[in-house]
């Protein structure tokens, strides 16, 4: 399993966002390191140890550029600095991206690419709003859990399209959002009793909207 540092010049930050990214990930080891002595900063010691404590592969995201030289600083001082790596992605959204494909069983470069790749989906699905879409195979579900398309759902709807060869797409009224983005999903506010149409395209579009459609009718196993 790999696990994630979060460095930020906030304490809070840091580990409000170890919070949500755990929400959706449960089995993933996520520390939040951030603050100094009570005040905004980077305990060098304090990511270090952090780093040290992590068994195995560590994906390492930062906030600010200060907070990125104090982590490359902690991973060079590792007695073992290759199993570490600093990752260049959004803190939030890459966060939360990296931490669903470590929770998915990923190795490190896909852990990585998840990240990184988080800041650009939103606005690839902005743009294929905007565009003519070639017919795609979907359906229309209703969400029956009764809290909707919440961190846990979301989650587990990105990891159920992860790794398949399929573009799955979900709409709320005139909102869509990339099945693969947890941050793109949450953002519908998708709710008990709201319509969703999840549309799909690629080799393995099929498959795709099976696991989507199975884990909306049993209300992401909520209800």
């Amino acid at each position: 399993m790999i696990s994630l540092v979060l460095v930020s010049h906030s304490a809070r930050l840091a580990e409000g966002l170890a919070e949500l990214a755990g929400q959706m990930a449960p089995d993933v080891p996520i520390a939040g390191i951030g603050g100094l002595e009570g005040a905004l900063g980077t305990d060098f010691a304090a990511v270090h140890a952090a780093l040290e404590a992590c068994e195995g592969e560590v994906a390492v995201l930062y906030d600010l550029g200060s907070a990125r030289m104090t982590a490359e600083l902690a991973i060079e001082s590792l007695a073992e600095p290759d199993r570490a790596v600093l990752v260049e992605a959004p803190f939030v959204e890459g966060a939360v991206a990296a931490a669903v494909a470590a929770q998915g069983g990923e190795g490190l470069r896909a852990v990585i690419d998840a990240a990184v790749s988080a800041g650009t989906r939103a606005e690839a699905t902005a743009a294929a709003e905007g565009c003519v879409l070639a017919e795609r195979a979907g359906f229309t579900a209703e969400l029956v859990n009764e809290i909707g398309l919440h961190a846990r759902p979301a989650a587990a709807l990105a990891r159920a399209v992860a790794g398949l060869d399929a573009r799955v797409t979900v709409t709320k009224g005139g909102q869509r959002a990339d099945a693969a983005s947890v941050l793109g999903l949450l953002g519908l506010d998708a709710r008990k009793g709201d319509s969703l149409v999840v549309t799909a395209d690629g080799a393995d579009a099929t498959r795709a909207l099976e696991a989507v459609r199975g884990l909306i009718e049993s209300g992401f196993g909520e209800s």
